[in-house]
């Protein structure tokens, strides 16, 4: 009889029957308040009725038609509609199914618009897991182990990781802004370097938001040296920090963005955003994929687009996780070095007395959770970071749940 991986362990020991909003159901119909909302992918909740309508309307009609073979309806909308959100100037679109594909693609798109072989990418970066992204992804090494060689041409420069370090944002900032100049005096030419790569909020490297000096920083360099900067909007894209897109509150500009995630509630989809200018530079045959666009998810995302829009849920995911953050910093107990976050992206470390990741104690509470009926995971380099991540459609009522739950947690674990 054939079985999953032995390496495909789930996080919590749920066995989901059926699901809506914020709410996942097990097989027995015990209820669960879902705060991991499949890793921030379902950003309308699960089975929004407006995204379950599109997806089945649309399975009856096409189902695939290979976007390099054959235009469909769908693709034209979302095309259509993600010019009404996109930065104005990022006016050309490539799609593909995952978040490793988009960064891949964004990694080519870099390297032959600007003929350079080299990318920077910063501590604590996630990007995926094929070759190539693995090899950009610095977030933990179990990413990366037991395949190498990697791809070679990447560079790894600081964060600022502020509560990492001891000290204070503006602190951490000048040390990542400097490290990235001594980078360029002995490691790689910035004339070598065809792109910075960066996500707005460190995702699986411990949730842990940027600032606008840093992204400042990277712009003017970038711009100096003739680098492209690829944000990476994997995990904060489609309005999950409390704008549309993560970068947004830094005030920078990107030349290049990956989606993926939260754009279609669940159904496979993913595509890096550039202007016409830049992705005309892409070389003929670059671009494509079989499944790249599917009908199926392209429908499901103009309509997660539209239940955005409609419901305000953008607005609602900065007031969820303003709500979020002064609840969970008011119930950090001692253990619980650091709580931070953007949006609907929050984060408690769990350290030890003296300083160090109390991994065990993370787990402990991330099992006690879903015991208590609160589905949570973990992040960082050690796993010692209990991360919440809720759909955008959270009540402030749900929003009190997770966190009286989270109170009771705190006690036991």
């Amino acid at each position: 009889m054939t079985s999953l991986s032995p390496h495909l362990k789930q996080a919590t020991p749920v066995t989901v029957d059926h699901a809506l909003g914020s709410s996942v159901y097990d097989v027995e119909g015990r209820r669960y308040l879902d705060f991991t909302a499949g890793i921030g992918v379902v950003s309308t909740g699960h089975c929004h009725p407006r995204v379950v309508a599109a997806a089945q309307q649309q399975v009856g009609s096409l189902i695939h038609g290979q976007y390099t073979t054959v235009k469909h309806r769908p693709l034209g909308e979302l095309t259509e509609r993600l010019s009404h959100v996109l930065p104005e100037h990022l006016d050309s679109l490539f799609f593909a199914n995952s978040g490793s594909e988009a960064v891949e693609a964004a990694l080519r798109l870099t390297r032959q618009a600007t003929g350079r072989p080299n990318v920077v990418v910063f501590h604590g970066g996630f990007h995926g897991r094929t070759v190539a992204t693995a090899s950009m992804t610095t977030s933990g090494t179990r990413f990366s182990a037991g395949f190498s060689p990697l791809m070679p041409g990447v560079h790894v420069s600081p964060f600022p990781s502020a509560y990492r370090y001891g000290w204070t944002e503006s602190e951490a900032t000048d040390f990542a802004l400097q490290e990235l100049d001594y980078l360029f005096a002995t490691v790689t030419s910035p004339d070598e370097v065809a792109a910075f790569v960066v996500e707005p909020v460190l995702g699986e490297g411990g949730y842990i938001p940027g600032n606008a000096r840093f992204f400042a920083g990277l712009r003017e360099r970038a711009d100096r040296h003739g680098i492209l900067l690829v944000i990476d909007e994997i995990q904060t894209g489609f309005g999950r920090t409390g704008q549309y897109f993560g970068h947004q509150h830094f005030d920078v500009e990107a030349d290049v963005i990956t989606f993926a995630k939260g754009i279609a509630s669940g159904f496979p989809l993913s595509g890096i955003a550039a202007s016409e200018q830049l992705m005309s530079q892409a070389w003929p045959g670059s671009q494509g994929g079989t499944y790249g666009a599917n009908a199926v998810s392209c429908a499901a995302a103009v309509a997660t687009i539209d239940v955005i829009a409609d419901e305000q849920l953008v607005g609602n995911a900065a007031q969820r996780g303003a709500q979020l953050l002064a609840g969970a910093t008011a119930r950090a107990v001692e253990g619980i070095g650091d709580v931070r976050g953007l949006g609907l992206m929050l984060g408690n470390e769990f350290t030890a007395p003296d300083g160090s990741p109390d991994t065990a104690r993370a787990q402990r509470a991330q099992q006690e959770a879903a015991r208590r009926g609160l589905l949570l995971l973990t992040c960082g380099a050690h796993m010692n970071v209990v991360r919440m991540i809720p759909p955008l459609v959270i009540t402030a009522e749900e929003i009190d749940e997770g966190l009286a739950i989270w109170s009771d947690v705190l006690e036991a674990a």
